[in-house]
């Protein structure tokens, strides 16, 4: 229920009461009350879905009116929502939520990043009750227009996530961007690496990460799942159970997988056991003191045998590694000149391109999109084709073959 009193007029007056000259009418005597002409004269009082009694003035009796009238029909279907919760700042909220969100370590640091950057210079002093979906179109243009659409990913799903959060808790009365998408992510063509410049990166690494660099482009792991293996006797499969984080500034640690998906057994050929084996013998394995955050509610410092390290003997870090594999495209792309072939290194190519190589041979060779992503550890499916469906396509003229073999002897 939701009521409109009169803050100027007594209710109840008594006895000896003097009528308001102002406001009394031939029909209705009113009686002064200690808040006549004081602030706004109409006032709204409920119980809000919790109990609590709230109060609302106005100047005029129709606005108080109306505002009773919608009150009453939220309570009634369960959907109202205090003004005044409306008022808090978007930045109170967020942190709020960012407190109780649960996300990986390297993830908070995206979300620190993605609210500092891109979304509370624009939000974060603002109501949050405020925000309408003209906000929200505005913020993606203005954002889309500095930001590729993979980098504004993050921010829009944080901010979308505490909209949604406010709108649960009845912050706010619903959620204002239903409708706004960001821009559609642009996945680039992967060109994978021709197999005579793969060969010539393994052939040139230095003896110390030849072994490395040829896991990497036999089995597809990341770099830092690669830097991240503990050692063992090489067998005919390789298990990721970790990998080493390089944050931007501190010291590398121990950390779980990119995703659930990346816990996984990728086979590995026996030229490739081959070489780790030397690799252990001319290299043998270091103990590396380090932090192990790979529970992360039970972070540890304990000793791991890594199966490789940097000249030092620690674990290695990435600004050292990309001046070592600059150096090794260098030499690489210097063996193929050399021996005559017409292949290159491309510039800027990564460790992560023997990845890319892994993905198109599997691709090349019949594996389906489940089996590449299985084996990348991706999150989801689509994931991979997202990245990698060009070179499905690109295998699509095999088709009319395959339906020739079967049906070709046909009477």
């Amino acid at each position: 229920m939701a009521d409109v009193y009169d803050r100027w007029h007594l209710s109840r007056p008594p006895a000896d009461a003097e009528p308001c000259e102002a406001h009394s009418t031939k029909t209705a005597t009113v009686y002064p009350s200690g808040d006549h002409g004081v602030g706004k004269r109409w006032q709204v009082r409920y119980r809000d879905l919790t109990g609590k009694q709230c109060k609302e003035n106005f100047e005029k009796r129709t606005a108080a009116d109306s505002r009773a009238a919608k009150v009453k029909a939220e309570l009634d279907g369960g959907t109202f929502v205090n003004r005044e919760l409306g008022k808090q700042k978007f930045r109170a909220v967020a942190e709020r939520w960012r407190e109780t969100a649960v996300h990986r370590e390297r993830t908070e640091t995206n979300v620190e990043r993605a609210l500092r950057l891109h979304i509370y210079p624009t939000f974060g002093n603002r109501q949050i009750g405020s925000i309408q979906r003209a906000d929200g179109q505005k913020w993606i243009k203005e954002r889309s227009a500095v930001i590729a659409p993979s980098t504004f990913a993050t921010p829009w799903n944080v901010c979308t996530s505490i909209l949604k959060m406010a709108h649960q808790e009845g912050i706010i009365p619903k959620y204002p961007w239903e409708g706004l998408k960001p821009p559609e992510v642009f996945y680039p063509e992967i060109h994978p690496l021709d197999p005579e410049a793969v060969k010539a990166l393994i052939a040139t690494a230095s003896p110390r990460y030849r072994a490395l660099v040829r896991q990497a482009a036999s089995t597809g792991l990341r770099q830092g799942e690669l830097f991240g293996l503990e050692d063992a006797e090489p067998g005919d499969t390789v298990t990721v159970q970790q990998q080493l984080v390089g944050p931007d500034k501190g010291v590398p640690y121990l950390g779980e997988p990119k995703t659930k998906q990346s816990y996984r057994t990728v086979p590995q050929g026996r030229t490739v056991v081959d070489e780790i084996e030397r690799h252990r013998n001319e290299f043998p394995p270091k103990v590396v003191h380090i932090e192990d955050r790979t529970n992360p509610r039970k972070p540890v410092r304990r000793h791991a045998r890594l199966l490789y390290t940097s000249e030092s003997g620690g674990a290695i870090r990435r600004g050292s590694w990309a001046k070592l594999w600059a150096r090794n495209v260098k030499r690489a792309n210097a063996y193929l000149a050399k021996s005559g072939s017409k292949v290159r290194v491309p510039e800027g190519t990564t460790l992560h391109d023997l990845r890319h190589f892994y993905a198109s041979v599997l691709i090349k060779n019949g594996a389906t999109p489940k089996q590449v992503q299985m084996r990348l550890g991706h999150a989801k499916p689509s994931i991979t084709l997202n990245v990698y469906t060009h070179l499905w396509e690109a295998e699509a003229d095999r088709t009319a073959d395959m339906m020739e073999a079967v049906l070709s002897d046909v009477p």
